[in-house]
């Protein structure tokens, strides 16, 4: 009987101590959010105070600098926000339904595929607004190519992975293929999409893909049942009545729908859904529900971040914010290959 108070005790304590760590991280999160937003709007080549930029912000103030703050800082910032939350719960979802620490869009396709959506429309010489819409499209394209390639196995982790890497591998032929058959005036353009930039973006770019976002990070945290049942394995999941073929197609195409409404409004950003996974575990110890949540906040603080330091902590002028994570996920993405093939790990596996 003693064992067993004091093992709840334990336990209980255990639970409180991840409350606190979770509370924390999630308090962090917002203040950084807030002082990075705070930042955004008042910098750059018209500095200006904070309280001006957020009188600016409601329209209040010298025209010269609601126009500034309305029309350029606001929703670039808004637009990394948005990406950057969408990109984080997109990893946060992979990683837990593959089982792999090294999952990611680029893994599935999805960047591929917007990637190839975005610049098919700039060939056909298509409106800029409509080539979000276009990798929004060639994400769920490469979703729907997974799924009818990895089907007959039915959707098991390693076969998803595999084809995944082949799908990412062929769209990405098929860009650089448009690309270098393109004008030059047009390559150029081209290109500088598919490093993945918020630059440029207009508020009903913005208040569409974050309108679509919330209904997929929703969708995200009513299927986290589903999700954690599959952390059990696919033979215990089943064992309590769990489709495992369903639930798993199902939380794919979330996951899908995520990353390709952050590319629709950044582009292909590489890093951000790899690194952001492994930050909140290392905080908050094993995942939960809220994990989707932090993992959201912890993707648009870094990528907000990432594109503060393109604007005003580089010297090369107009440089994608892309380029930026892509250069930080190299060394990442040996860190975790070298942590998965060294001897701890294979004796865990």
């Amino acid at each position: 009987m003693t064992v067993t108070v004091a093992a709840v005790r334990t336990k209980s304590a255990s639970r409180a101590r991840v409350r606190r760590r979770v509370l924390l991280f999630a308090a962090g999160g917002i203040l950084a959010l807030f002082v990075l937003l705070t930042v955004s709007l008042t910098t750059g080549e018209m500095p200006m105070p904070a309280g001006t930029a957020l009188r600016a912000l409601v329209g209040l103030g010298d025209s010269g600098d609601v126009l500034v703050v309305q029309q350029f800082r606001a929703p670039r910032a808004v637009a990394a926000v948005v990406a950057g939350a969408g990109l984080g719960a997109a990893g946060c979802v992979l990683q837990r339904l593959f089982r792999n620490p090294l999952a990611s869009p680029d893994v599935m396709g999805v960047t591929g595929g917007a990637s190839l959506g975005a610049v098919a429309l700039i060939a056909a010489g298509a409106s800029q607004t409509l080539i979000p819409v276009g990798a929004l499209g060639g994400g769920l394209l490469a979703a729907l190519l997974l799924g009818v390639f990895a089907w007959r196995s039915g959707l098991a982790v390693t076969r998803l992975v595999l084809t995944g890497l082949a799908v990412q591998a062929g769209l990405a032929a098929a860009v650089n293929l448009m690309i270098v058959r393109f004008p030059a005036e047009l390559a150029g353009s081209a290109l500088q999409w598919t490093t993945g930039s918020v630059y440029g973006r207009t508020w009903p770019e913005v208040w569409g893909a974050a309108g679509a976002m919330v209904l997929a990070l929703a969708a995200a945290l009513v299927l986290h049942r589903r999700l954690a049942l599959l952390d059990l394995g696919d033979e215990s999941a089943g064992a309590l009545g769990l489709g495992t073929s369903a639930a798993r197609l199902q939380l794919l195409f979330v996951a899908v729908a995520l990353a390709s409404l952050a590319a629709a409004l950044a582009g292909p950003v590489t890093f951000v859904a790899l690194a952001v996974p492994h930050l909140v575990r290392l905080v908050t110890g094993p995942p939960t529900a809220a994990s989707l949540g932090l993992a959201g906040l912890t993707g648009a603080v870094l990528l907000l971040a990432a594109d503060l330091v393109v604007q005003h902590l580089l010297p090369i002028e107009g440089l994608p914010v892309g380029a930026v994570t892509a250069t930080l996920g190299a060394p990442w993405l040996l860190v975790l290959m070298f942590r998965q093939s060294s001897p701890v790990q294979r004796s865990h596996a």
